[in-house]
């Protein structure tokens, strides 16, 4: 490993990290209150931090390999999620211990949006703002934002966009040079950005609220401004608008590229793993809908759907917004979109879960088991939108899926052995490693109750949930360290 290389990148990233300190700041100043002293000290001192990393090493050339970028991205989350909860730490309200700041930072970073902190409604603009930031710049992903402006880091972006880019298939690139890559990427989540806030704004949110749920809405990460979600808006309007905007930022970003550079809708309908998406949507929504028309609920039938969608979408997207109190809902229907959050949305998305493509493999590979038992002799290539899919990218699904359950199962008994019951334990890591948020039991509503052992192990499962186990899990194989 070049470790001269990935210190002088880890320098530079935090150097970038620490900018992220200032609209918090002017914030501060705008609602005159006097938070600014934590943002300004953080800046400080995460960009001395970096400074010293950086410029002893600035003038390093070595050539960064693809087994680097999975140690920078994996060091720089670990490191960003640190120094990130310094805010939390340094401000009065809320006056945060460095676990549960931590946990703060890097559920907001991962886009997971489960919290440990509550009266939300009474809390500085500025704290307020700069949680919904973590996950707008976690959403996308740093890495990318530093590949698409940073060229002079002078080593190859690839290696980082590859360790960093959520989904089974990473080499493609949208244009041929891949900081272009990366900036039209970010062209597309700005724009997102600003039509969602102003959507929100024109549906009656303040300026800050829309911002700030904007931010969470197009992260997929499910930070809100108050301790109800969406739900305090009491707004079918509102509720409709973030239904539209979660769905979009889980389907593949590559697609909204295409469309926008084509004008047309066709990419988004001839996109198998979006059929896909939006059929799950669809049907998952239905039942919900129909089962609480069912049981009775006192609500009439279009308020029940749209509560029944927005869910749905929430869940699926693993955005994790709230309209309703879903853990309350009858029979099976909680534990069901917890299962939801499980396949996530499309891949090249800021959704989290196992994503759309990969369950589609997993399903049609068992469908050519059962179709091999009765024709033993017959070519039956895997398909997905009518192309055979590589041998290898099958492969490295089911051992994705294979890691993805013995992590997952081994999560959930330490949790159960720091004092969850199953259901918590199970929902829990859930919500975690889906990058999801919301759970069921003691955690439905937040972490705060947890003991630090949970809050760590929720950590961990956060980190490889967004860096898609192989990333993160590869650093603990021996032949990583070999050569």
């Amino acid at each position: 490993m070049r470790i001269k290389v990935v210190i002088k990148i880890i320098g530079f990233l935090l150097m970038v990290f620490s900018l992220t300190m200032l609209p918090p700041m002017l914030v501060a100043q705008v609602y005159d209150e006097q938070t600014s002293m934590p943002f300004s000290t953080a800046f400080l001192v995460i960009f001395l931090i970096g400074l010293v990393l950086w410029l002893p090493l600035h003038n390093c050339q070595d050539e960064l390999r693809l087994r680097d970028g999975f140690m920078v991205v994996t060091l720089f989350w670990i490191v960003l999620g640190t120094s990130g909860a310094l805010p939390f730490m340094l401000a009065e309200q809320p006056h945060m211990r460095f676990t549960d700041a931590v946990f703060e930072s890097i559920s907001g970073l991962t886009t997971t949006g489960a919290t440990v902190l509550t009266g939300l409604d009474h809390l500085p603009h500025a704290i307020l703002f700069y949680r919904q930031q973590l996950q707008w710049l976690g959403g996308m992903g740093i890495i990318v934002l530093a590949v698409a402006i940073s060229p002079m880091l002078r080593v190859g972006g690839m290696q980082l966009y590859r360790a960093e880019t959520p989904g089974p298939i990473k080499d493609t690139k949208l244009t041929p040079r891949i900081a272009e890559t990366a900036k039209a990427l970010w062209s597309i989540y700005v724009g997102l950005t600003l039509l969602c806030a102003l959507a929100y704004w024109s549906a009656g949110m303040t300026a800050f609220d829309a911002i700030g749920h904007s931010f969470s809405t197009i992260s997929t990460g499910g930070y809100s401004t108050h301790d109800a979600s969406i739900a305090w808006f009491h707004s079918r309007s509102i509720e409709l608008i973030a239904i539209l905007f979660m769905a979009l930022s889980a389907i593949n970003f590559s697609l909204h590229f295409l469309a926008l550079k084509w004008r047309t809708l066709k990419p988004y309908l001839k996109d198998s793993e979006v059929r896909a998406f939006m059929t799950i949507i669809a049907i998952i929504g239905l039942f919900v809908m129909a089962h609480l028309w069912l049981k009775g609920t006192d609500k009439a039938v279009h308020e029940n759907a749209i509560e029944s969608l927005f869910q749905v979408v929430s869940f699926i997207t693993t955005t994790g917004f709230v309209s309703a109190p879903y853990y309350q809902w009858p029979s099976f229907v909680p534990v069901m979109l917890v299962f939801v959050g499980f396949v996530g949305g499309c891949g090249g998305s800021t959704a989290g879960g196992l994503k759309v493509v990969r369950v589609m493999l997993i399903y049609k590979q068992g469908v050519r088991e059962i179709r091999r038992l009765i024709h033993p002799s017959a070519s039956l290539p895997v398909k997905i939108g009518n192309r055979p899919q590589d041998p290898r990218v099958i492969d490295a699904v089911w051992g994705f899926f294979a890691l993805y359950i013995v992590s997952f199962v081994l999560m959930m008994l330490m949790m159960m052995e720091a004092g969850l019951d199953e259901v918590s334990a199970f929902s829990g890591v859930a919500a975690c490693m889906n990058n999801l948020g919301p759970a069921l039991g003691e955690v439905a509503s937040n972490f705060a109750a947890t003991g630090d052992p949970v809050k760590w192990v929720a950590c961990f499962a956060m980190l490889l949930g967004r860096l898609e186990v192989f990333t993160l899990l590869v650093l603990f194989a021996p032949d990583y360290w070999r050569t």
